[in-house]
C-alpha cells in the first residue's frame, strides 16, 4: 500500500524528548519571573538602596536565560536522537525480521535478548507467530504435494487402463469397466474428502445444539454391517453429551473415527467400543478399539494427512485415503475441542474427543 513520506518515529520521538524539555525550562523560567524578580523594586536605588534595581537584573538575567534555553533545546535534540534511536532498536530489529518474512524466510528469528519488557513481548509473540507460520506452510505444502500424489495415482491407473484396452479390443470390457468404476470412485472420495477438509479448516459453518450420543448412535449403526463383515463388535454406549457446532461435520467426525477403529483392527474377535459422556460444561466422544500394538511414536503423527496406521499404502477396499483422522483433527479444533490419542498397553488405540458444551 503507497502512503506519502512522513517524519519517523525516531525524529517525532526526537522532537517530542527536546519540546518538553524546552516547555520545562520556560516553566522554570517563569517560577523565576513570577517568585523572585517581581518582588525586585523597579527604581533607581533597587532594593534596601544597595541592589540592582528590576531592570538591571533583567538585562543580566535574560542573555543567561536565553543561551540555558538554546542548550536545553540542542541538549534536548541530541539527547533525545540517541535515546529514541536506543529505544526503538528492539523494533528495528522485529521490522527488518518482519521484511524477511515477508520475502519468504520464515526460519528467522528475532530472539531479543534482555529483560521481559514491552519489546521483549512483542518480539516473543513475533517469534511465535513466526513459527507457527512457519510450520502451517511446511504442513501445507506437505499436503499439496501428498493430495498431487494420491489424485495422480487414480488418474494414472485410468490412464493404464485406458491404454491397455486400446491396444487389446479383445480384453473383457466387463472387467475394464468394473476395474475404472473403482479407480473412479476412489477419486471421487478422495475430491469429497479434500473439499471437507478445506471447510472444516475454514470454520464456515452454522453452529447448532448436537447431542453426541445420538450422532455416535448413527455413526455406529452405519458401520454396523462393516463391523459384522470384518467380525468385530462394534458397542456403543454413554449418555447424553450436548455439543454446539454442525451436525453434518460431527457426524462425519464420529463416522471417521468408528470406521477407523474397525478398518485398524484384530482379522478376528476384534471390538470398538463407542463411549458419550458429559463433564460440566465438556462433552467427551471416546473410541476404543483392539489391534496391534503402536509404537509411541507413530500416534501423534496419525492426524498428519494420508497416514494409514503404520502403512502408506493398503490394498483392501475400506482403506479410504488417508484423510480420516486429519478430517477429524480438523473438525474438533474447528469446533474448539481437543483431540487425544493413545495407544492401548494391549494393543489398538484409544481416541478422546473433548468438545465445549452448549451453553
Amino acid at each position: 500500500m503507497h502512503r506519502r513520506p512522513g517524519l519517523s518515529a525516531r525524529l517525532k520521538l526526537t522532537l517530542s524528548y527536546a519540546g518538553f524539555l524546552a516547555i520545562a525550562g520556560a516553566l522554570l523560567l517563569a517560577v523565576v519571573w513570577m517568585y523572585l524578580l517581581r518582588y525586585v523594586p523597579d527604581n533607581s536605588q533597587g532594593l534596601l538602596g544597595t541592589s540592582p534595581n528590576r531592570y538591571l537584573l533583567v538585562r543580566t538575567f535574560a542573555p543567561a536565560a536565553a543561551v540555558a534555553m538554546a542548550f536545553l533545546l540542542v541538549f534536548g535534540l541530541v539527547g533525545g536522537w540517541i535515546l529514541a534511536g536506543r529505544m526503538l532498536a528492539p523494533l528495528t530489529r522485529i521490522t527488518a525480521a518482519a521484511r524477511m518474512a515477508g520475502n519468504g524466510s520464515l526460519s528467522h528469528r528475532v530472539r531479543m535478548e534482555g529483560r521481559q519488557d514491552e519489546f521483549r513481548e512483542l518480539a516473543d509473540a513475533f517469534d511465535t507467530m513466526l513459527e507457527q507460520l512457519e510450520s502451517h506452510v511446511a504442513e501445507q505444502q506437505r499436503f499439496a504435494a501428498n493430495a498431487s500424489h494420491e489424485l495422480r495415482t487414480p488418474l494414472a491407473i485410468s490412464q493404464t487402463l485406458l491404454d491397455v484396452a486400446r491396444k487389446d479390443p479383445a480384453r473383457d470390457r466387463g472387467e475394464l469397466i468394473a476395474r475404472l468404476h473403482a479407480v473412479n470412485t476412489r477419486a471421487i472420495g478422495l475430491t469429497e474428502a479434500l473439499l471437507l477438509l478445506s471447510r472444516s479448516d475454514r470454520g464456515n459453518f452454522t453452529r447448532e445444539s448436537v447431542d453426541l450420543s445420538l450422532v455416535a448412535e448413527e455413526a455406529a449403526e452405519t458401520l454396523l454391517p462393516l463391523a459384522e463383515q470384518r467380525g468385530i463388535t462394534l458397542d456403543a454406549t454413554g449418555g447424553a453429551a450436548p455439543a454446539g457446532g454442525s451436525p453434518e461435520l460431527l457426524l462425519r467426525m464420529a463416522t471417521n473415527l468408528v470406521q477407523n477403529a474397525i478398518v485398524h483392527n484384530l482379522p478376528v474377535g476384534g471390538t470398538v467400543t463407542v463411549h458419550t459422556e458429559a463433564h460440566g460444561d465438556t462433552s467427551v466422544l471416546r473410541v476404543e478399539n483392539t489391534g496391534r500394538r503402536l509404537p509411541p511414536e507413530l500416534v501423534p503423527t496419525l492426524t498428519e494427512p494420508f497416514r494409514r496406521g503404520s502403512e502408506r499404502v493398503r490394498t483392501d477396499e475400506h482403506a479410504g485415503v488417508g484423510l480420516g483422522l486429519a478430517i477429524v483433527h480438523s473438525i474438533v479444533r474447528a469446533h474448539d475441542g481437543t483431540l487425544d490419542l493413545a495407544p492401548r498397553p494391549a494393543g489398538g488405540l484409544l481416541v478422546t474427543v473433548r468438545l465445549p458444551g452448549r451453553p
